[in-house]
């Protein structure tokens, strides 16, 4: 989003403007089912019962388990078993969850003033390839080789 205002900028109208106010958790919600229904189709199968979940923060427990230097470093993860370590064997104890963190998105995006959407999307993707069992060095590949055919 060129053009976008900085975090200070942005900061200093929401403080100083009543009818400005950043996004809220159901918009980020909003967005990511949105880019959630745009996926590949062979994808959404995989993806039934998987629950997104809009967080403002990662708890405590989750950023001391990620040594995590601040809860801001963090814009999402993925809590489940990974489907190539799913068994018809094993029983499910919890289920598929996707957490998006809010303030850090919404820190990031200020920050960067990179298309709230696309962000948006860029975490839930990355998190839904966790859900698939890719690492993060396979999703960057993914990206890389994305990116190329793109440009």
């Amino acid at each position: 989003m060129a053009g976008a205002p900085s975090r200070d900028s942005l900061l200093h109208m929401i403080k100083n403007d009543n009818n400005l106010t950043p996004p809220g958790a159901a918009v980020i919600e909003r967005i990511a089912g949105d880019q959630l229904k745009k996926l590949p189709p062979e994808f959404l199968p995989h993806t039934q019962g998987l629950i997104i979940r809009v967080d403002e923060l990662p708890n405590h427990e989750t950023v001391v388990e990620l040594e995590l230097d601040s809860a801001f470093d963090l814009l999402g993860l993925y809590r489940g078993v990974a489907i190539n370590n799913k068994s018809v064997h094993n029983t499910p104890t919890d289920v598929d969850m996707i957490f998006l963190y809010r303030r850090p998105i919404l820190d990031y995006w200020c920050e960067t003033g990179e298309d709230l959407g696309h962000l948006v999307r860029h975490v839930l993707i990355h998190e839904i390839g966790h859900h698939f069992g890719f690492s993060d060095d396979d999703m960057e590949q993914i990206e890389n080789s994305s990116a190329e055919k793109s440009g």
